[in-house]
């Protein structure tokens, strides 16, 4: 907070998922010491605004400075969240990445109108403070989609890591302190009364927040009485839409990938499948055969290819599911089990003979289990696959990329592939529909999202 660090009264423990024990402990960030690194944000904004080109030059040496830390963070990352350690190291290289590319973002200035009576211009001015909250599953990434387009706009920010997963960012907040000036980035840590503290707080101009639904709706409610503006990326019931023309052994392993990188837990990952019914047999037993091959282990793990799940929460939500889906007469055909009686594992699990109306369709399982469901008309499955409160995203795959195109524009979600999933690039705006969220992130229109607009107009 204010480029120092703080010590707080109290800690709590952060769980390895690996072990489902206790391996480290993180600061619980006190109110006050809340209103301090407010007053820090706020005091450090007037400079900090002022000066575009520094702030530019301020993200090129942050993705320097994760590059440069990117083992250790790395290790961190891994521990807390479970993630093998190459695909936290991944993790890493892309928040580095995403540092640079919003650095070369630029701050438009449009002109409305130039004649000979007036000239008017649309320009862009940063909110102020910023409160930023972050989820468990992509903790140093989701971080940074924020971070960057903040402080290029001229915000300062105050940001709090999920409790699940607070060390990563913690000791990002220290290594950015040698790059960035005092209170411009404030991390605190805390549970879900701090966050409640953040978004009521009055030196907040703008909530940006990365969650649940449920939370979400909660920020919303509690951004409503200040009138703070807000970002809020949800959570998704991603559809992939297998169109008859597939040829199931060239797809099914991107598919299968599509829906369980992270353990399946990605917000925008593949949630639930719909498979032509002459499609399903072969689908079901490639799917299930991939599913059976995937190594999954402790992240630190050279061999893994898949970790636990995060946290104790997750893994039971998981059993629930499959086990309802069993009782409405679903069928394990891979997994369904967990794995060993240490940590959050859970086999890799493909369910089939389910439909609309069972909970591991209808809802978003955020785990590595993925129900593939059978249509025999395609109108009827865009139907179904739209029939969510959720759209953050969806697929259509089919070997006349054309015609999947066509139909990826039905789906009502803010972002759909045709023949691929999970392909996120910070120059594509990412955001959701319905359910899903308000706002964007990523590219131009994520930068635009943390300021607002102020037109000068000027008589000549």
């Amino acid at each position: 907070m204010g480029g120092a660090p703080a010590t707080a009264a109290a800690r709590f423990e952060v769980i390895n998922p690996a072990t489902g024990e206790p391996f480290d402990a993180a600061p619980e960030c006190s109110r006050g010491q809340l209103d301090a690194a407010m007053e820090a944000a706020t005091a450090a904004f007037a400079d900090w605004r002022r000066d575009e080109p520094a702030r530019r030059q301020a993200l090129v040496s942050c993705a320097d400075a994760i590059t440069s830390h990117a083992d250790e963070l790395a290790q961190i990352l891994t521990r807390e969240q479970g993630k093998p350690l190459a695909k936290a190291a991944g993790e890493l290289a892309g928040a580095a990445k995403w540092f640079t590319y919003t650095a070369k973002l630029e701050m438009p200035v449009e002109v409305a109108l130039d004649n000979a009576r007036v000239r008017v211009e649309v320009r862009r001015r940063p909110h102020g403070v910023v409160a930023a909250i972050t989820p468990w599953n992509y903790p140093v990434s989701l971080a940074v989609w924020k971070i960057a387009p903040a402080l290029l706009a001229g915000n300062t920010m105050v940001l709090k890591p999920s409790p699940f997963t607070p060390l990563a960012t913690l000791r990002m907040g220290e290594i950015l302190r040698d790059v960035l000036p005092p209170g411009v980035f404030n991390v605190v840590s805390g549970g879900d009364e701090l966050g409640a503290w953040m978004t009521a707080h009055p030196a907040v101009r703008k909530i940006s927040f990365t969650g649940s639904v449920a939370t979400g709706k909660l920020v919303a409610a509690a951004a409503a009485p200040d009138l703070k503006r807000v970002t809020l990326e949800l959570g998704g019931n991603d559809p992939a839409l297998v169109l008859e023309d597939v040829d199931v052994s060239k797809v099914a392993k991107r598919i299968f990938w599509g829906a369980f990188e992270n353990c399946g837990q990605v917000c925008s990952a593949i949630k639930r499948v719909y498979v032509p019914e002459s499609l399903y047999e072969p689908m079901l037993t490639q799917l299930g055969e991939l599913a059976r091959g995937v190594q999954v282990g402790d992240g630190l793990d050279a061999d893994s290819q898949m970790g636990p799940l995060n946290n104790r929460p997750q893994l039971e939500r998981v059993q629930e599911l499959v086990e309802d889906a069993k009782r409405a007469g679903g069928k394990v055909v891979a997994g369904g089990q967990r794995l060993g009686d240490r940590g959050y594992f859970f086999a890799p699990t493909i369910v089939g003979d389910v439909q609309d109306g069972v909970r591991l369709v209808d809802e978003e399982q955020f785990g590595p289990v993925l129900p593939v469901v059978t249509y025999a008309d395609l109108d009827d499955a865009v139907e179904r696959a739209n029939a969510t409160h959720f759209g953050l995203s969806g697929s259509v795959w089919s070997s006349d990329s054309a015609k999947a195109e066509e139909v990826a524009g039905r789906l009502e979600c803010g972002t759909a592939w045709v023949n691929q999933h999970l392909n996120v690039l910070p120059h594509a705006p990412f955001g959701g529909a319905k359910w899903s969220g308000i706002g964007v992130e990523n590219g131009p229109w994520g930068l635009l999202g943390f300021t607002e607009i102020q037109t000068i107009n000027v008589a000549k």
